[in-house]
């Protein structure tokens, strides 16, 4: 049994159809299907099976499927640790970030690809759960995200700074002047929010539960950037952790007044897994950026 011969297996089994398959792969079909005929003749057992309507696993592709990709995962760790201690560094890193937490990301990722041009890098964005899943599936090596409200038994979080929901207003707004904000002084005015799901969106629901403070939700948007340009244009205010305005201009962050207001920055790693030495080395230089530095020292003081 060959690790080929596994991997075509999973690919056949993930997409049931062979000519997929073998687009996906860049081999010909029939190399393809002539390696899961070999597969199958040393396991004695038939693992697909092919009629006129299409490919379906059998009982043994089904019993087999759990531990070819295992096997291949482990496969791949193993060349992954091998490369770090050959080539110090080189090869691909996968990061999954939030979009409240994107901002935070721009120096680190510039100060990364300067000290470490051999490495590429695939940055993704997306919604907290998403990327969670992910993550589970190794699909990324770490997510950047604010920590979520209910913890995982399958993932770690290693907090990387203290931060608190704010309404972000332009600072020609009424607001602007305030020091900080209760719910119910927000909910005097036109609102536009992150939408359902987010993290910032989240910790504001979980707010709200604890009082009676209808809001006046004029729209809800998924990406932040857009969020803060109808701040900047307009008159609404919107709700998103502090850190999200980073570097931005023409917005200010006014802190929302109720108990455990705290949005805590956090890195998510799989328990147990591997950690490759490119990913500790961008967690460092993030630790290090400005960033990361302003907020942990903001909340010293």
């Amino acid at each position: 049994m060959e690790l080929r011969q596994l991997r075509y297996f999973a690919k056949v089994a993930e997409t049931l159809n062979f000519s997929e398959a073998a687009k996906e792969l860049c081999i010909t079909q029939s190399t393809l299907s002539q390696q899961v005929k070999q597969l199958e003749q040393e396991l004695d057992a038939c693992l697909f099976q092919r009629n006129s309507h299409g490919v379906s696993l059998t009982e043994a592709g089904i019993e087999l499927l759990p531990y070819a990709r295992t096997t291949l995962r482990d496969a791949e760790v193993c060349v992954e640790r091998l490369h770090d201690l050959r080539d110090v560094l080189a090869g691909t890193l996968n990061i999954g970030v939030t979009y409240s937490f994107a901002p935070m990301l721009t120096e680190t990722i510039f100060t990364f690809m300067k000290q470490y041009p051999r490495i590429k890098l695939n940055v993704c964005y997306k919604p907290m759960a998403e990327l969670m899943e992910l993550l589970r599936q190794r699909e990324v090596d770490f997510v950047l995200a604010f920590r979520p409200c209910v913890a995982m038994e399958d993932i770690e979080s290693h907090i990387l700074f203290q931060n608190y929901l704010a309404a972000i207003v332009s600072p020609l707004h009424s607001l602007a002047r305030e020091e900080k904000v209760s719910l119910e002084r927000l909910s005097q005015f036109n609102l536009a929010l992150p939408s359902k799901g987010l993290q910032a969106r989240n910790a504001l629901d979980r707010m709200l539960e604890r009082c009676s403070c209808p809001l006046k939700i004029h729209v809800e948007l998924n990406d932040p950037n857009i969020l803060l340009e109808l701040v900047r244009q307009g008159n609404l205010i919107t709700v998103l952790a502090e850190a999200s305005i980073h570097n931005e201009t023409g917005v200010k962050a006014i802190p929302i007044d109720v108990p455990q207001n705290d949005m805590v920055g956090c890195v998510h790693t799989l328990r147990d897994a591997y950690r490759k030495r490119s990913m500790r080395e961008f967690i460092r230089l993030l630790n290090e950026s400005v960033a990361i530095r302003e907020r942990v020292s903001a909340w010293i003081r």
